[in-house]
């Protein structure tokens, strides 16, 4: 059978959102439920069929009482009767004058669970006679009296002789068990997910650059496989982060010394077309081995601490402002976080410095958005169309159609910026800016 998609909905928006609490409900649910099937079924059966039984016995009494007074007359009589009943019987009795109206309060009676089952037989032992019952809470017992022909029989029972106790124990004893089970529980589930936390935060600061050293798996075997696997997959991307750091520079160290002896040559030549055309090409070599060093930087491992991210980004905007620039900077006064600064410090400097090619003025705006850092920096230049900006993150990739292809440069700044802030757990994207250009949006964690 298929539950309707609406009453699935619903439901899930009652569910607890962690695992722990989804656990505990697995736990809790069919102990609760076995719980009211227990007592309703104690109650049906049970406790039900025991105060009928008693209130049988009870009424039974009570009807030999009445046939012994109407059989033996007499006050000599009434007293052997009113000790049968005290010694033998357990019951208060007492006869009245008067009527059984004159005896009980005007208002109605609202029998209680013990009272219905106690008129019930007593309407069956004492076919036609006219009876009533309170409770005397005082007295912890219950009051009946019968109308006999010339007087009211008064006959008092402690609750004793109508109520069981094993219900209560019953009923104590479950819930006492089934606390004494859930707290187990509970602290089992709490074993159980401390693995499974200790696991999702190491992911996390791993997810965010942080050095992340190696935990003792524990938990269930399921727990264990996914931390080894996660230790494992942590060393190999260590190892392919230093492999193709370490190919990236040797590969640019390599292209530096032929590169100076292209130079020192070009300094020996006599001056003329050849010589100017190739001066460009050493000098994009040149361009292009210094991006390759920037970029092997970028992926040197660096210290994470915390740091004022604020007086970074003003280092990076009053190196802007040294070369020219116009840039507005608006921001709180401190903010702390856990970063590495000199990749913070050099993508912010790649993000400004291509906002200064290419526009006249710039605005960066520093805020915090959902428990995130926000950096916004807003350029009056030429902007990008919305289907290349995609490209620009990709390495060596530069847009000459949207930006001056005479600024030098290997386009790897981009990609070194976006490097850096994801490795950072960040992200990073470009819109359409209010001013006209660009809008460059990064989010760190906090």
């Amino acid at each position: 059978m298929k539950i309707p998609l609406p009453i699935l909905s619903k439901l899930k928006r009652f569910m607890p959102s962690t695992l722990f609490a989804r656990s505990l409900l697995i736990v809790v649910l069919p102990t609760i439920l076995l719980q009211i099937l227990a007592t309703y079924i104690f109650y049906e059966r049970h406790w039900n069929d025991v105060a009928r039984r008693l209130a049988q016995g009870v009424s039974g009494e009570v009807a030999a009482i009445i046939s012994l007074t109407d059989r033996f007359r007499g006050e000599d009589a009434r007293d052997s009767i009113i000790a049968l009943a005290r010694h033998q019987l357990r019951l208060t009795i007492s006869f009245k004058e008067g009527q059984l109206q004159q005896l009980v309060a005007p208002n109605p009676v609202h029998y209680g669970f013990l009272e219905r089952h106690l008129a019930r037989e007593l309407q069956t032992s004492l076919p036609g006679r006219d009876f009533s019952i309170r409770t005397d809470p005082k007295l912890e017992s219950v009051v009946i009296n019968v109308q006999l022909p010339e007087q009211v029989l008064q006959v008092i029972v402690r609750d004793k002789r109508l109520f069981s106790s094993t219900t209560y124990i019953f009923v104590m004893w479950m819930i006492g068990i089934s606390l004494l089970l859930l707290g187990i529980a509970v602290v089992f589930l709490r074993n159980q997910m401390r693995p499974i936390r200790q696991l999702a935060k190491a992911a996390d600061k791993f997810g965010k650059g942080h050095d992340v050293s190696d935990f003792k798996p524990s938990g269930a075997q399921e727990i264990r496989l996914a931390s080894h696997a996660f230790h494992e997959m942590k060393h190999r991307i260590k190892r392919q982060i230093i492999q193709r750091t370490e190919m990236l520079a040797g590969v640019s160290h390599d292209l530096r010394t032929p590169l100076t002896r292209m130079t020192l040559q070009l300094a020996m030549m006599p001056e003329g077309e050849a010589k100017e055309n190739l001066r460009g090409d050493v000098e994009d070599m040149r361009h292009m081995v210094e991006g390759y060093l920037a970029f092997a930087r970028g992926q040197e491992a660096e210290t994470v601490r915390e740091v004022d991210l604020v007086s970074i980004i003003q280092d990076a905007v009053d190196n802007t402002r040294r070369q020219g620039a116009t840039v507005d900077l608006i921001a709180p006064d401190i903010i702390k976080t856990h970063i590495r600064p000199g990749s913070i410090k050099r993508g912010l400097t790649n993000l400004l410095e291509n906002a200064r090619r290419y526009a006249s003025e710039m605005r960066v705006t520093v805020g915090k958005r959902d428990q995130q850092i926000l950096i916004l920096i807003d350029d009056n230049g030429p902007g990008i169309p919305p289907e290349n900006r995609d490209d620009v993150f990709r390495p060596f990739h530069r847009l000459d159609t949207s930006r001056n292809s005479e600024t030098g440069g290997s386009g790897l700044g981009m990609t070194i910026t976006r490097d850096i802030i994801l490795g950072h757990g960040g992200h990073i994207a470009l819109e359409d800016s209010p001013y006209g250009g660009l809008r460059v949006e990064i989010l760190l964690p906090l």
